[in-house]
C-alpha cells in the first residue's frame, strides 16, 4: 500500500469514526425524548392505553386508535421499539468502526443490554398492571428501579458519544471524589422525583394549600409523605452540585471541565427555579415534562463533567 492509500485508509476511518460519533449523540438525544413521552404517559394516565396486552396494544398490532390514552401509550410502544433498533444499531456499528478493547464499543454494548432491561421493565408496568389508577407500594419501588435503570442508560449512551469523539483517551484512576459521591445523590433525586410526579398524578391538588394539607396529613400515603422530601432533598443536592462543579474546576482546570462545570452549575439552578414552578402550578403537565427534561440535561452534564475531569491528555 502506497502513502497516497494509506492517507485515504486513514481518512475513511476518521470518517467513519466522525459518523458514529454524530449518530451517537442523536440517538442519545431521541432516546432522552422517549423518555419525556414515557413521562407524558404516566402524567396523563394513559398507561393502560393499550389494556393489559404486551408487545400488543389491545391485542392488535396496529391497534384501533379511537382514545387518547391508546394514542399516547401506542406511541410510545412505537417509540421504544425503534430505540431498541437504534441502539443495537449503534452497538453493531461500534464493533465495525472500533477495534476490540475500545471503550466507545463497550459503552455502546452496555447501552444495548440497558436498553434491554428497559425495555422488559416497561413491559412488566404493563403486566403487573402498575399503570393508571394503581397507587400500590410495589409500584412505587418499581417506578424508581425504572427511573434508576433509565438514568444508567442514558449515562452510557452519553459516554458512547463522548468515547467515539475524544477517541481513547488515557483516563485517571478516578475522578474527583466529590463527584463520585454527586453522582448517586443526583440519581436519589431522580427517584423521589419520579415517585413524586406519580403522587401528583394519582393524588391531585385542588390548590398548594390543599396539597400542603395532604401532605402532612397523618394518614397521608406514602407517594404523598415524598412530596415533602422530594424538595428538601433536591436543594440541599442542587446547593453540592455547585460546590461540586466549582471543586472540579480547581482539581482539574481544563477548557472542557470549565465548560461542563457551567452547564452543570446552571442547569443546577434552572431545575431549582423549575421546580418551585412546577409546585406553584400544581404539577402541570407540560411543566413536568420540562422539569423532567432538565433533571436528564442536568444527569448527563454532571456525568460528562465527572468522566472530562477524569480524563488526561490523549495518546498521540
Amino acid at each position: 500500500m502506497n502513502i497516497t492509500e494509506q492517507e485515504a485508509t486513514i481518512a475513511r476511518a476518521q470518517g467513519g469514526v466522525a459518523r458514529f460519533g454524530r449518530a451517537a449523540w442523536g440517538v442519545l438525544a431521541y432516546n432522552v425524548l422517549v423518555v419525556l413521552w414515557g413521562a407524558l404517559v404516566r402524567a396523563t394516565g394513559s398507561g393502560a392505553g393499550c389494556g393489559g396486552h404486551w408487545p400488543l396494544c389491545n391485542g392488535e398490532v396496529v391497534p384501533n386508535l379511537q382514545t387518547t390514552a391508546t394514542v399516547i401509550e401506542y406511541t410510545h410502544r412505537l417509540m421504544s421499539g425503534l430505540a431498541i433498533f437504534a441502539v443495537c444499531g449503534l452497538w453493531l456499528w461500534s464493533r465495525s468502526v472500533f477495534p476490540r478493547g475500545h471503550r466507545a464499543r463497550w459503552w455502546a454494548g452496555l447501552s444495548a443490554v440497558l436498553l434491554a432491561i428497559e425495555a422488559l421493565l416497561g413491559a412488566g408496568l404493563v403486566l403487573f398492571d402498575y399503570v393508571a389508577h394503581n397507587a400500590s407500594i410495589g409500584r412505587v419501588f418499581y417506578l424508581a428501579v425504572h427511573l434508576a435503570n433509565t438514568q444508567i442508560l442514558l449515562a452510557a449512551l452519553a459516554m458512547t458519544a463522548w468515547r467515539a469523539t475524544r477517541g481513547q483517551a488515557l483516563v485517571r484512576a478516578n475522578a474527583p471524589g466529590v463527584l463520585q459521591a454527586a453522582l448517586p445523590l443526583v440519581i436519589a433525586v431522580s427517584m423521589t422525583g419520579a415517585v413524586v410526579a406519580l403522587g401528583d398524578t394519582l393524588f391531585p391538588a385542588p390548590s398548594l394549600g390543599a396539597g400542603l394539607a395532604q401532605d402532612f396529613s397523618p394518614a397521608a400515603h406514602l407517594l404523598l409523605r415524598l412530596r415533602i422530601v422530594h424538595p428538601l432533598l433536591a436543594v440541599l443536592v442542587g446547593f453540592f452540585l455547585l460546590y461540586a462543579a466549582s471543586s472540579a474546576v480547581r482539581a482539574r482546570p481544563s477548557a472542557a471541565v470549565k465548560r461542563m462545570a457551567a452547564a452543570v452549575a446552571g442547569l443546577a439552578l434552572a431545575q431549582l427555579a423549575a421546580g418551585a414552578v412546577n409546585t406553584a402550578l400544581l404539577a402541570l403537565v407540560w411543566m413536568q415534562i420540562v422539569h423532567l427534561l432538565l433533571a436528564n440535561l442536568l444527569w448527563m452534564a454532571l456525568v460528562l463533567l465527572a468522566v472530562n475531569a477524569a480524563a488526561a491528555e490523549e495518546r498521540p
